[in-house]
């Protein structure tokens, strides 16, 4: 019901036009050119938009939508124009727009004793709570789906042998179609979940990708010295990234657990005791990864770290290669990023050989478990037939997919819980104070610019100044000179008028707004 209802509403038109046919204005001689035309390129744009936006359900789940698209690429290549926009609330305008929203509220919801910055985490997860709720809801039908499978075929094959006795003749055919519905919704409740998943983690990369465009234009002097722009562009490209692939993964961590659950209860049945020796190889398998995944966490962020060392002092290169052709620098430099990309390796070597140790103790539990549990039949003497052997062999296989899942969904969360730290601490560092608009005196309109002892410092230290006593007054109209030798503080001076540099005393009124 919950999805019916969810898939009614975004069925819906989601650019939110309404009728304004009352409110059309009147065709004049003067506007009905410029109405035509305004009316040919809304509607070209209105076209050009993803048919997702507009789909209904049957279409959504079945992907109907996708046959234009697949039917202009069947008659030829497909370029940039053939490919449609996004929809209203895929966009990354829109995403940020509401991410905002969603933090102003959680922040106004705090008391005024609490000085804690509200959750970032929070906010994105209300932002999206209904498409993770329905995201969770096919993942959930489809491990429900893949697990009746198991079952149907042991009931199938009791059928067969003739151990269970049925009064209709047609009861085959019923388990037959019974699995072949089974196997569809599982194709298309995994569909969905993969789609939905991937959508959502496009835009939770789209609104971090504006929030960090955003926040570095904002950012204070001391906050510019601890991100350089390389680690800036790593947040962008790398960490963003790694965050919108979690919401694939998200699922897959409790996914995982109600499908061991589920795969042990039904060897239980089949096998009886023996179903303890596979838990036993489950649980030794993975208390054997659990002194690694804090080791990956160390290995992820200094691998981290490395990354924003190295792309700092590549980008500084670059932006002075003309210093450093002048002096011949190259090859100190080149020997210097060379040095922090054999640290950067280090780090990498480990964190993937980490991974690689996960991979082989995962992907060879599955065969630990049956050597174990059928020996433990024999041991036990539980007699073995087509039903419980062949019920065995189809449940191993819900054995092994989460288990040998289990080393990429760790690499996963930790990644993403390496760069969701990071970004959060970069949007949480501190911005340039904001502008007072406070009106002065008609006096000081003639002066657009006015200091009066100012004291400015980059550190934000009164006891460490870099400009103190500056006195300065600059009339309408005039022109004024800054001369002084290098490192004087000229540069200084124009950014403390701009506001970049944090006053630590005196007034600095400019354009008439005290600043």
């Amino acid at each position: 019901v919950m999805f019916l209802i969810y898939s009614m509403q975004s069925s819906h038109d989601e650019e939110g036009h309404e009728d304004e046919g009352l409110y059309k204005p009147l065709k004049t001689d003067d506007t009905a050119d410029s109405q035509e035309v305004a009316a040919d390129s809304s509607e070209s744009t209105h076209q050009k938009v993803t048919p997702f936006a507009r789909a209904g359900i049957l279409s959504q789940m079945t992907f109907w939508w996708l046959n234009p698209l697949m039917k202009t690429g069947y008659q030829k290549p497909l370029d940039d124009k053939d490919m449609p926009l996004l929809g209203a609330a895929d966009r990354a305008q829109s995403q940020y727009s509401m991410f905002l929203e969603k933090l102003n509220k959680n922040k106004n919801k705090q008391t005024s004793h609490d000085a804690t910055p509200p959750s970032i985490l929070w906010a994105i997860v209300s932002q999206h709570k209904c498409g993770i709720m329905v995201s969770g809801l096919f993942a959930l039908l489809k491990v429900l789906t893949l697990s009746t499978g198991p079952l149907l075929l042991r009931a199938f094959i009791n059928l067969s042998t003739g151990k269970v006795t049925s009064d209709s003749k047609h009861e085959g055919y019923m388990l037959a179609a019974l699995m072949f519905i089974c196997k569809l919704c599982e194709s298309l409740s995994q569909r969905q979940w993969y789609f939905r998943t991937r959508r959502l983690g496009l835009q939770v990369r789209s609104l971090l990708s504006a929030a960090i465009y955003r926040k570095q234009q904002k950012l204070s002097s001391s906050a510019k010295m601890a991100h350089s722009s390389g680690q800036i562009m790593n947040y962008l490209t790398v960490d963003a990234y790694r965050v919108g692939e979690f919401p694939y993964w998200f699922h897959q961590t409790w996914t995982t657990v109600v499908q061991l659950c589920i795969a042990l209860v039904i060897l239980y049945s089949a096998v009886g005791a023996a179903m303890v020796s596979s838990l036993v190889v489950v649980v030794i398998t993975v208390l054997c990864n659990a002194p690694l995944a804090k080791l990956q966490h160390r290995f992820q962020s200094k691998l981290m770290e490395a990354t924003d060392a190295r792309l700092k002092a590549m980008s500084e290169s670059l932006v002075h290669m003309k210093v450093l052709k002048l002096y011949a620098w190259e090859g100190h430099f080149k020997k210097a990023i060379e040095e922090l990309r054999e640290v950067e390796y280090r780090w990498l070597s480990a964190f993937q050989l980490s991974r690689a140790y996960n991979s082989v103790l995962f992907w060879s539990s599955p065969v630990w478990v049956s050597a174990v549990t059928f020996l433990t039949c024999y041991f036990l003497e539980i007699p073995l037939d087509a039903s419980n052997v062949f019920t065995f062999i189809a449940t191993l296989r819900l054995v092994q997919d989460p288990i040998r899942a289990i080393p990429e969904v760790l690499g996963v969360v930790v990644q993403a819980k390496v760069a969701f730290t990071r970004i959060e601490k970069f949007l949480g560092a501190p911005e340039l104070n904001g502008r007072a608009k406070e009106k002065c005196s008609s006096v000081a309109i003639s002066y657009p610019v006015a200091m009066n002892s100012c004291g400015f410092s980059w550190c934000e230290d009164p006891l460490k100044p870099n400009l103190k006593d500056i006195s300065l007054v600059v009339k309408a109209g005039e022109k004024v000179a800054i001369c002084g030798e290098v490192g004087s503080g000229k540069s200084t001076l124009l950014a403390a008028m701009l506001g970049e540099v944090p006053r630590t005393q005196g007034t600095v009124i400019m354009l008439s707004n005290n600043i």
